[in-house]
């Protein structure tokens, strides 16, 4: 099976980072400096879906100006590598020793993924993956799309994982198998409006969901 993961808030733990790069990026703006929830509830989008659900009163200078603030605010924090979810490289492991193939599909540009590939030594166990930069953001499910067409797998041998309604309404839309992590953004309310086939409270749980067992 092609298990498809999303990143921020399911693989990797990088919830405050990107607040606090957001409100330090908006201050410099001029923007509001808005509550961690508030930023919280975007993660998953791209930065341009995100930055004008946060500041719909915005102009366009001032989004440009705020990507690249953010951007810079990122890159500035990344002398210190994110930690990866606890159980994550073992279950990966195992997945990929089960015969199972994994892929990416990320809110995160191809930059901060390749740099998170590279902080974490792991972006060789995906060779598909898409970012919302390259393609359209989450929800819309053409990422998901694509990387089917990729790895020519029929989208009822996939799934996908992740912790936004984002990640399980792109999956819905075309009819794929997803699970809900409980442990990221949206609560296990939200995502369990959208229906997927499981919510889990660890990322190791993944090994115990019927399809995905040896």
């Amino acid at each position: 099976m092609l298990v498809i993961l999303d990143w921020d808030g399911t693989v990797c733990n990088s919830e405050a980072r990107i607040v606090s790069c957001m409100q330090r990026a908006s201050d410099r703006v001029g923007l509001p400096v808005l509550e961690p929830a508030a930023i919280g509830n975007i993660i998953g989008l791209g930065l341009p879906e995100a930055i004008a659900a946060l500041f719909p009163e915005s102009h366009s200078e001032q989004r440009a100006r705020l990507r690249g603030f953010y951007s810079e605010e990122w890159v500035a924090a990344r002398a210190e590598p994110l930690p990866l979810f606890d159980g994550v490289l073992v279950t990966l492991d195992q997945l990929l020793g089960a015969g199972h193939q994994l892929a990416v599909a990320t809110g995160k540009s191809r930059r901060g993924l390749n740099r998170e590939f590279e902080d974490h030594g792991i972006g060789h166990l995906f060779p598909v993956s898409r970012c919302a930069d390259e393609t359209a953001s989450k929800p819309d499910p053409k990422m998901l799309r694509e990387i089917l067409a990729e790895t020519d797998v029929d989208v009822a041998d996939a799934v996908m994982v992740g912790d936004t309604e984002y990640d399980l309404k792109m999956a819905s839309a075309i009819n794929m198998a997803s699970v809900g992590v409980s442990y990221g953004v949206h609560s296990r309310e939200r995502l369990d409006g959208c229906r997927p086939h499981r919510i889990i409270d660890h990322f190791t749980e993944l090994l115990e969901w019927p399809p995905l067992v040896a």
